[in-house]
């Protein structure tokens, strides 16, 4: 996958396949008050994290401050690096704004990619709230602060979910995977929205894609997903990348 051109207002991201959808950037506003809101967060965890220090004065000072000082570090680095990567790119600021981190190349956010953004936060934070951070991203084409540029990530905003009407889609097939909805819960929670629309509208343009180009972007999609969840053999082995398509589509919209 590579970008094409961007804007200041979305990342548009093309597949080598023909396949082409836009990603609309967060804005520097957005993102700031996303941040306080965090911070607000931080600031209730280090109350608590100071209240239970405090109540364990009496074992030992020395106790009470190691306490405090774990307490620091989960609230000041773990804090957003765990939660964006539980809950792929959110953290409680950017859930509530509907606003979310991703590959800027279109691709699966990385573990490496969540740590090295957070990490950088501390040289953002500079002069003092987000200053640098800020700036960079009022200037950055792609509205990246330095972690972004670092991590080649951006911050998105997430429309309203919507389900699109899959009846066509889906229409005389038979889903093998509803059999297991276990593993159907699973293929719902590794699979973000964005990778379910793109999916959608991959089977949705069938006709307009090159039977080579199809045959290839498909096989590309299939084997993505064949790797976050294996269902049984047995029903994986008979079925085609479009076939084994349709069924995670049915099974994520469902």
């Amino acid at each position: 996958m590579h970008h094409t051109s961007i804007t200041t207002d979305t990342l548009p991201i093309r597949m080598p396949e023909g396949v082409c959808f836009s990603l609309p950037l967060a804005s520097p506003a957005l993102r700031g008050i996303a941040v306080f809101i965090d911070a607000l967060m931080l600031l209730v965890l280090a109350r608590v994290g100071a209240a239970v220090a405090q109540g364990l004065r009496w074992i030992s000072p020395d106790f009470a401050g190691a306490v405090m000082t774990l307490t620091f570090f989960v609230s000041s680095s773990a804090y957003a690096i765990a939660l964006e990567w539980c809950w792929h790119g959110q953290t409680v600021g950017k859930r509530l704004l509907n606003l979310r981190v991703v590959d800027a190349r279109g691709l699966r956010l990385s573990f490496s990619q969540v740590v090295v953004r957070n990490l950088l936060r501390t040289v953002d934070a500079l002069p003092f709230f987000y200053a640098v951070g800020g700036l960079t991203s009022w200037i950055s084409p792609r509205r990246q602060r330095l972690g972004d540029l670092a991590a080649d990530t951006v911050v998105i905003t997430l429309s309203s979910p919507l389900t699109p009407n899959i009846t066509a889609l889906t229409a005389g097939h038979w889903n093998s995977f509803r059999a297991y909805p276990r593993l159907e819960a699973r293929l719902r929670q590794n699979v973000s929205p964005e990778e379910a629309t793109l999916l959608f509208r991959a089977l949705s343009r069938r006709e307009e894609l090159a039977p080579a180009s199809r045959l290839a972007l498909y096989h590309v999609l299939a084997a993505s997903l064949r790797e976050r969840v294996h269902f049984p053999e047995d029903v994986e082995e008979d079925l085609a990348d479009e076939q084994y398509l349709r069924n995670a589509l049915d099974s994520l919209f469902r």
